[in-house]
């Protein structure tokens, strides 16, 4: 039986007290527990992961950070959010992922193996389903006249949920079975590699789900003092968005960073282009559907100048990962890009 770290039990054990307690405990000391939670969420998660070998352990990871982002963004909705917190959370994790970890990823890599490579078909299936769901769920409620503002009506906006569904069941029958060996390096670690026995999965996968249980709970609690918070420091509100997006990708991201030290740039690409894709493939449904049954208004739309840097970032991208290798240089380009979101979120 695998032995699991002090802080991964700790915490979830913690929460659970916290929410059998409400009130009784300081709102930063929630915040802390919060943070724990999710580390322990994707500690468990990435136990399951092993057991269940690269690419099936990916997905794994990729939809727990989903399930913890729409827990928070939906917790937030029904709380009486900003109609915004969906996209600024949505966006800020493409920022995120696609920028400010992939451009660390690249730059810690290429510093210590000065060039890594990878598949380009992988990185292609990626962005051949990423651009369109960002598009359509980012950028063209911007231009849509059925309703005002930046928000699909309802029969778009069921559209758009079910496009984004299906476009993502489709290219996980690309990863996980049509073209499995695409998304497996060559010198990848097989899969037997310190696996971890079927009773730790199975404990593991039971703290997941109190883990995630606790997460969406814990937020729903903390959201009206941390959008106060902001409102308070009259800060703009699409940082709520990015403080979701941080906590959410923190975890994942370190993992990603871990794998390109170690000259495996494919995991670190799968993790880090897989969750992001899961993202947006799996929350906009998830939150559409409560908009649509709760009739929560939902805003979708980015603004000119978020749209230039998401066509910049993809820009980016269908460079970087068109030669199936990289260097140092790609990394720093993709840090000043996240440098521009960073700055232009506080100063929009």
């Amino acid at each position: 039986m695998r032995r699991f770290p002090w802080w991964s039990l700790a915490f979830p054990a913690i929460g659970l007290a916290e929410l059998l307690a409400p009130g009784l405990v300081p709102m930063p000391l929630v915040a802390v527990t919060l943070i724990g939670v999710i580390f322990a969420a994707v500690r468990h998660a990435e136990t399951v992961a092993q057991r269940l070998g690269n690419l099936l352990g990916a997905l794994v990871l990729a939809v727990s950070i989903t399930v913890i982002e729409a827990g928070l963004i939906v917790s937030m909705m029904l709380g009486g959010a900003e109609p915004t917190v969906a996209r600024d959370s949505i966006f800020a994790a493409l920022m995120i992922a696609l920028n400010g970890v992939l451009g660390l990823s690249l730059l810690l890599g290429g510093r210590r193996w000065f060039e890594q490579s990878f598949r380009t078909s992988a990185c292609n299936a990626f962005l051949a389903v990423l651009i369109p769901l960002a598009v359509l769920t980012l950028v063209l409620p911007s231009h849509t006249i059925s309703a005002a503002g930046p928000v699909y009506s309802p029969p778009q906006l069921l559209f758009v949920a079910v496009v984004s569904l299906g476009l993502y069941v489709a290219f996980l029958y690309v990863q996980l079975v049509r073209h499995r060996a695409e998304f497996v390096a060559d010198h990848d670690i097989a899969a037997g590699a310190d696996r971890p026995g079927a009773m730790a999965a199975l404990v593991a996968g039971g703290l997941l789900l109190l883990s995630l249980i606790c997460v969406v709970l814990l937020a729903k609690a903390l959201a009206p003092v941390l959008e106060a918070g902001v409102r308070a420091a009259d800060l703009p509100l699409s940082l709520v968005g990015v403080a979701i997006a941080l906590l959410v990708l923190m975890p994942e991201g370190l993992t990603a960073l871990r794998a390109a030290a170690r000259n495996n740039l494919q995991a670190a690409l799968n993790l880090t282009l897989g969750s992001v894709l899961a993202c947006v493939g799996l929350t906009i449904p998830a939150v559409a559907v409560v908009a649509l049954a709760t009739g929560q208004p939902l805003h979708l739309g980015l603004d000119a100048a978020m749209t230039v840097l998401l066509a910049t970032t993809f820009l980016m991208l269908a460079i970087t990962l068109n030669t199936g290798r990289t260097t140092v240089l790609e990394g720093m380009v993709h840090l000043s890009i996240f440098a521009a979101f960073v700055m232009f979120s506080f100063l929009p």
